[in-house]
Order: structure tokens, then C-alpha cells, then sequence
């Protein structure tokens, strides 16, 4: 890691483009004109979230249609890369704008209370889930977890500072 800094994961590596060490990758991030910029330093990390490789300096970079195709300084060949298939790009999370007024880092999650729009606790989140479905928090309340999509209709506040969701739960859910 870096100066034990929290890695973030801004592209996903697919697969080698062509023989010169070219990298496919599929942005995760909102800014990857700026991330994959040329001269840029970004880290290899594993799904385990441990880190491969890294510092790498972006030496070429050009968007290929959803994609953006990358070369890295000394990993110039196709056999270079190769192994890095399926590999996450990151920053650390220093270089990344804070989330907004209302947002969340899905990280941090875990530990927020949960609470109704009277200020009444209904739980703890206990973790933050990617299903297929979308984001779910888990949520321990005060007979058992129960699973809550994170939405609009059903997150309606976030206290990012206070670590408190504001959450309706649909009739029933907390009785199942």
C-alpha cells in the first residue's frame, strides 16, 4: 500500500490490446480522462485488494470506445501485462475529491447507525453488499439483520460526518 494510505479503485484491467504491453481497461471512475492521463501514477491492485505492482506511470493513454487503452513506463511487451487480467487500477484515496453533500465512500458503510426519519435507531450496518440487484446494506436491528436496498426510497439522508443513515423500511421487513 502506500504510505498506508486506502487504495481506491478507479479501472478494472481486461484483458492485453495488441503485442506493445497496450492494457484494456474498463473505467470505475466518473473522471478517467483525468486518471489515465499521461504521466499519471496509478497502483496494481488484486482482488484480494493486496498490491501487485505499483507505483505505474502512464506513458500512453487513448479512450477505445467504452474503454481506455493504457501502456505503462517498462511494461512495454504483450507477455508484461498479461498476468494482470482481471486486476483492479487505484489511487490513493488522498487524490480523490471527497464525496459530496449526502454521498458516502460504499467503504465506510459498515458502522453507520440506521435510523428513522423521527430519529428513532433501528440498527447498525453491519456491511455494505454489491448484489446483482444493486447495493444492500446489512443491517442488525434489534431482534435480527435484515437486508435493506440502498435507494432513494429507502436511504432518504446520509450524516457522513455524524455516520448516520436516515432510513424508512417498508412495512413488515424487520418481522420476516
Amino acid at each position: 500500500m502506500v504510505d498506508g494510505a486506502r487504495l481506491l479503485a478507479v479501472g478494472r484491467l481486461r484483458k492485453p490490446h495488441g503485442l506493445k504491453g497496450e492494457c484494456a481497461v474498463f473505467p470505475l471512475t466518473s473522471e478517467p480522462d483525468n486518471r489515465f492521463a499521461r504521466g499519471r501514477t496509478l497502483w496494481l491492485v488484486n482482488l484480494a485488494g493486496e498490491t501487485v505492482a505499483g507505483p505505474l506511470e502512464v506513458t500512453r493513454s487513448r479512450g477505445y470506445h467504452r474503454q481506455w487503452l493504457l501502456t505503462f513506463a517498462g511494461y512495454e511487451d504483450r507477455a508484461a501485462v498479461e498476468p494482470w487480467t482481471g486486476m483492479l487500477l487505484a489511487v490513493p484515496q488522498q487524490e480523490v475529491a471527497p464525496p459530496g453533500e449526502g454521498e458516502v465512500w460504499i467503504h465506510e458503510l459498515a458502522g453507520f447507525s440506521a435510523v428513522d426519519p423521527d430519529g428513532r435507531p433501528i440498527g447498525l450496518v453491519t456491511a455494505a453488499l454489491e448484489l446483482p440487484a444493486g447495493l444492500t446494506l446489512e443491517i442488525q436491528g434489534p431482534k435480527r439483520e435484515f437486508l435493506l436496498p440502498y435507494r432513494k426510497e429507502f436511504v432518504t439522508a446520509v450524516d457522513r460526518e455524524g455516520r448516520r443513515l436516515v432510513v424508512v423500511v417498508p412495512d413488515g421487513l424487520m418481522d420476516l
